[in-house]
């Protein structure tokens, strides 16, 4: 078994004593990702997002799978809807990374 597999497979393990916690779900989703299973690892941030909507990180990590799938549309109101969090909780730094995932898809606003 890989380092990653071991690694998912400790994290669900963990998840099931733990369902509500919102970082765990996160890594989990990214360690899909890097399993190559991009279809497990957006439906889980997409999850996530409905279930905690103001864990911030799940925005740009869910708009970069939808970018990467060709779903543009779909990238460009996760990324707005994780702009607008990080401008109500003065996150700066998440702001200024969705802002500049906007612009590479010459999404420009203030």
């Amino acid at each position: 078994m890989s380092s990653s597999n071991e690694r998912l497979h400790m994290m669900l393990k963990m998840q099931e004593s733990q369902p509500d916690d919102s970082f765990l779900a996160y890594a989990i989703s990214l360690e899909y990702r890097a399993l190559g299973d991009h279809r497990n690892a957006a439906a889980l941030l997409t999850a996530l997002i409905k279930k905690d909507p103001d864990y911030l990180p799940s925005y740009y990590q869910l708009g970069k799978m939808q970018e990467d799938n060709g779903q543009l549309t779909e990238a460009i109101e996760t990324y707005k809807a994780g702009k607008k969090l990080a401008k109500r909780t003065s996150d700066m730094k998440t702001l200024g990374e969705l802002n500049e995932a906007l612009m590479m898809l010459d999404v420009y606003e203030e």
